[in-house]
């Protein structure tokens, strides 16, 4: 895995890290991401608290990334339960005989 330097800036602040090739792209934009939404909580609330806003914006992130998370492992439940009920209905039907006795 080859690894690249990277340095993004958020707040006015530059952070320079190694990452993987592939992964600096998502990283830009979410060094961008997180720039705008803290510049933004900044605007909305008057605030100038550089760790406060990048504490908002972990906080608004994470509780999303909690959301989707237990949305997936619901899905992943339903869709194994709704597949174990097909491998039943198929088990059936490809061995009768089986089932009968």
């Amino acid at each position: 895995m080859e690894t690249v330097s990277a340095s993004v800036t958020i707040m006015g602040r530059t952070y320079k890290l190694r990452v993987a090739a592939e992964d600096e792209a998502a990283l830009r934009k979410a060094a961008s991401f997180i720039d705008t939404q803290a510049k933004a909580y900044g605007k909305q609330y008057a605030y100038n608290d550089h760790q406060d806003l990048l504490a908002m914006v972990a906080l608004t992130q994470i509780t999303q990334l909690t959301k989707i998370q237990d949305s997936l492992r619901y899905k992943d439940t339903d869709l194994a339960q709704r597949l174990q009920s097909i491998d039943g209905v198929l088990d059936q039907i490809l061995h009768p005989t089986q089932n009968s006795l």
